[in-house]
């Protein structure tokens, strides 16, 4: 089989998936192209090392790039079109240095208390009512930015108190359960844009009863970050962002837990399951991520440095961690 047939065949498997394959789909085109329509058994991991070296192309978009070829080939080789795998070594990942920003409490109030003030000018094509229940919505949540802009009035059930998240990771969706005083101001929203939600399905709209464009949150969101005065100060480069809010409801979800003495080997699997995470290792993460203050000592006292040892099996864990 030549490979512009196998490029197009595979991309036509993973749309009637129902799987988002745009960006992947390019790079599949370009590969075909730049080895020519030879048959995918000629390709040779000489050829792939020549396309993923390509100039300006960072490990983590090489990596990228590596893993579509390989599920690509995976995928023939399975079907007996391949007799082996063609593809090089991979490059070792970057080490990760990023470290989320976790609001603070008060940072969270200054930046509701600031939305009014953001969104006065009649240019602002997103209310500040809006702006204020989205941002409340992420926070009490914590859910991903595009699962709440995917929002529709359908998956918003308000008399029982259930929220229908369709996941934009691996197709997965989750009901989660919101409380009352998340059930007061989402009725209230929706009380207050009930002439414009007939002309449109999604539940969070801009000023014209359109969906909220992500653009333009985004665009927002930073504007109205210097408004409340909020920046980090730990030297990193890239400023707080709305989608640490979603680092900030898990953080402090834990540390009120903390605090209570509940039970964390009962409640870490429950709040994987709320935010959508598929294992509890990345859930395990934000122990990491309590206050500034109190980061390097976490860091020391992590998880993964305890290998298998159950949280409340380690003393001084838990003593610290009641301290917060």
């Amino acid at each position: 089989m030549e490979i512009f047939v196998a490029v197009e065949t595979y991309i036509d498997r993973k749309r009637s998936l129902g799987v988002t394959f745009e960006k992947a789909a390019l790079n599949l085109r370009s590969f075909s192209k730049r080895v020519g329509d030879v048959p995918l058994e000629t390709i040779t991991p000489g050829q792939i090392l020549r396309f993923l070296n390509g100039p300006r192309t960072s490990t983590v978009t090489w990596r990228v790039k590596y893993n579509l070829l390989k599920h690509f080939f995976e995928y023939w080789a399975a079907r007996g079109i391949l007799p082996a795998l063609p593809m090089p070594v991979i490059r070792p990942p970057v080490p990760r240095t990023f470290v989320p920003y976790i609001y603070s409490r008060n940072e969270v109030r200054m930046l509701l208390g600031t939305a009014r003030e953001s969104q006065r000018p009649a240019t602002c094509s997103i209310d500040s009512a809006t702006l204020r229940i989205f941002l409340v919505f992420l926070y009490a949540t914590g859910v991903f930015v595009g699962e709440a802009l995917g929002l529709l009035q359908e998956d918003v059930d308000l008399k029982k108190g259930a929220i229908t998240i369709r996941g934009s990771r691996f197709n997965r969706s989750r009901i989660i359960p919101i409380g009352a005083d998340l059930q007061t101001k989402l009725q209230r929203y929706v009380t207050r844009f009930g002439r414009k939600r007939t002309l449109c399905p999604y539940f969070f709209l801009d000023k014209q009863g359109k969906a909220v464009s992500c653009h333009t949150l985004r665009a927002t969101f930073q504007k109205l970050r210097r408004l409340a005065g909020i920046r980090r100060h730990d030297g990193a480069i890239y400023q707080p962002r709305m989608h640490d809010l979603r680092y900030t409801f898990a953080v402090h979800r834990l540390t009120s837990w903390f605090k209570q003495g509940a039970n964390m080997n009962r409640l870490l699997p429950a709040l994987a399951a709320y935010i959508g995470q598929v294992g509890l290792g990345s859930t395990e993460r934000y122990l990491s991520m309590t206050p500034e203050r109190f980061r390097k000592q976490l860091v020391k006292l992590s998880p993964q440095r305890r290998r298998k040892r159950r949280w409340r099996e380690d003393p001084v864990l838990m003593k610290f961690l009641t301290e917060l």
